[in-house]
């Protein structure tokens, strides 16, 4: 496989991560005991993270450098937005409600880095 191949294989499985965290957020939010507050919460979740990923794909659809780093910027930002209404939602002391927002919540903060590096990589 050539170095061009990698690199476009890279960006798609980010591409397939993005799409994979909004849909864990998605299901995640089924799950949650229904409140005034998860609610308008939830909302918020589901329109960040959704966000990260198409973000992303118009990063890779960039048609300059300043374009691409812009969307990137974005994605980083959305993806931090999702992990602070992650952090809100009421917990209810439910273990597997728990466990299911603590790697939501882990899979963000991955997806911060790796927007990141992209970012610092670019310049």
């Amino acid at each position: 496989m050539t170095e061009t191949n990698n690199i476009k294989r890279k960006q798609y499985d980010l591409e397939d991560r993005t799409l994979k965290f909004a849909k864990d957020c998605r299901n995640f939010i089924k799950s949650i005991k229904r409140s005034i507050a998860n609610i308008e919460d939830s909302k918020q979740l589901v329109r960040s993270s959704g966000s990260v990923g198409a973000n992303y794909i118009e990063a890779n659809e960039a048609l300059s450098k300043k374009d691409f780093l812009m969307r990137i910027k974005i994605c980083r930002k959305e993806v931090k937005e999702s992990r602070y209404w992650l952090l809100l939602i009421n917990n209810e002391s439910n273990a597997e409600f728990e466990t299911n927002g603590d790697e939501l919540i882990q899979e963000a903060t991955e997806l911060m880095n790796i927007f990141g590096a992209i970012i610092i990589k670019s310049r």
